[in-house]
């Protein structure tokens, strides 16, 4: 027979285990009371019984027998605790109240004995009484033995062991009944997690467990499992997001891929076409197919993770450094101007891999857009509210404001870059990225227009201090 679910709980099992420890130290310690309360109840009779004794022995010795047989009568006749007994040398009674000695062998040396005396109650009923008693020979050869009543103080030992185990009865039971509580209230609260678990292991990802706001170890679990469970959904959404982005997002890219190939297979097998040319074209569109796909795949992924993956600390001037030795030969090469200007001693909280590719996009953007004789400047410094600015500001066509908040969509284009290679992915991965490290992304006008340049663009990528 299976026992109920609240008595297989472990708390019940750890009331159980704790109510048998106690139990047994409880029972060492009602051990231990009897034995020192009945041990100093003896100790205490003994004394009195000694002292009682020393006392008719004293008597004897002044006036002899006659003394100590006068002393009996007076004090058997009185309400003293006492049972005395004087007998001559033979063992013969002389006087006392007690018909015989309960000493079974006596040699002559002070002896002690435990007995029973009877008596009767209120209600004249014979009753027996345990007693105490020593017996010793006097100075004349008369035998004298003096005894007490023991019988209240074993029945007060008894009063206090019975009370003694009376709590402790009662302690098990509250103990019990408290186990039980606990148990049921454990088992409510683990139900609701069980509860929860059993409904994302079904596939529910929207379930959450209660948080009672009692800030125990049970709200921290609930916090804690509610904490994974939104990063596991957020991390779901995301793979379902870069699945539909990236479906729907090379869909473009891989017809026009397919598109031109066609094209350019017709216009070979008419004996139009170069095949030399349109291989080269047909690879050069698989690079741009693949550097989407990695771009929105980088994209996703970021937004997936909702921060970015392995932050270290490092100094954002050395990674500009790094980055713009790759891109001022390319400015050389055009004839644009390439300028530089990084604060010291600063230090930034990333991903480096992705905050260099993000200002890598941004640089390619400055470079592709800005015309020969233009001019670039990149810049690396601490804001007042101490945050870390990388920014990058060139004298090309610009953004217009109404646009600035678009060009950060995936695959937005303005019309004055239709001409230009790309698939509007650079600044959606910039502004990916900013996100991911708790940072922001800022788009303004540049220097102005001078001639026929301008009015130009300045993009921010803005860093948090680092903690």
């Amino acid at each position: 027979m299976r026992l109920p679910r609240i008595f297989r709980t472990t708390p019940f099992r750890l009331t159980l285990l704790f109510l048998a420890l106690f139990a047994s130290a409880a029972s060492a310690f009602l051990a231990y009371i009897y034995v020192a309360t009945a041990g100093e109840a003896t100790r205490r009779t003994d004394r009195e019984i000694t002292r009682e004794m020393r006392s008719l022995t004293a008597a004897y010795n002044r006036a002899g027998v006659d003394a100590v047989n006068q002393s009996l009568i007076e004090r058997a006749a009185s309400e003293r605790p006492f049972l005395y007994l004087l007998m001559t040398k033979d063992g013969k009674r002389i006087s006392g109240s007690v018909e015989e000695s309960p000493v079974d062998r006596f040699n002559g040396q002070e002896t002690w004995t435990t007995f029973s005396v009877t008596d009767r109650n209120a209600q004249r009923q014979v009753v027996k009484h345990p007693a105490r008693g020593v017996q010793e020979r006097l100075g004349g050869g008369e035998i004298l033995f003096v005894g007490a009543d023991i019988g209240e103080d074993q029945a007060y030992v008894v009063k206090i062991v019975r009370a003694l185990w009376g709590a402790g009865a009662l302690i098990i039971v509250l103990g019990l009944s408290g186990g039980v509580l606990v148990s049921r209230n454990v088992s409510r609260s683990m139900a609701g997690l069980t509860e929860v678990v059993d409904a994302v292991r079904n596939g529910d990802l929207a379930a959450r467990a209660h948080v009672r706001g009692t800030r125990d170890e049970f709200d921290e679990l609930a916090l804690g499992l509610n904490e994974m469970l939104d990063r596991l959904e957020r991390s779901m959404a995301g793979h379902k997001h870069a699945g539909d982005a990236i479906a729907h997002d090379l869909r473009s890219p891989v017809t026009r891929l397919r598109a031109r190939l066609e094209a350019a297979y017709l216009d070979v097998e008419a004996g139009k076409g170069d095949p030399t040319k349109a291989l080269g074209q047909a690879l050069e569109d698989t690079d741009g197919v693949l550097k989407t796909f990695g771009a929105v795949l980088s994209i996703a992924r970021l937004q997936a993770a909702g921060a970015a993956p392995d932050p270290t600390l490092f100094d954002p001037s050395e990674l500009a450094a790094d980055i713009s030795e790759l891109y001022a030969p390319l400015c050389e090469d055009k004839g644009i101007d390439f300028a530089t200007e990084f604060a010291r001693d600063l230090t930034v909280r990333g991903n480096r891999e992705f905050l260099a590719q993000a200002l890598a996009n941004i640089l390619d953007n400055a470079v592709k857009y800005t015309p020969q004789g233009g001019a670039i400047m990149l810049r690396v410094r601490r804001r007042s509210s101490g945050e870390v600015e990388f920014s990058v500001t060139d004298t090309g066509p610009g953004v217009p404001e109404a646009d600035r908040g678009r060009v950060v969509e995936r695959f937005v284009r303005l019309e004055n870059s239709r001409n230009q290679p790309g698939a509007g992915l650079g600044l959606s991965l910039v502004g990916a990225v900013a996100e991911a490290h708790g940072g922001r992304l800022e788009l303004d006008e540049g220097p102005g227009k001078v001639g026929e340049m301008g009015p130009g663009l300045r993009v921010a990528l803005i860093l948090p201090r680092a903690a």
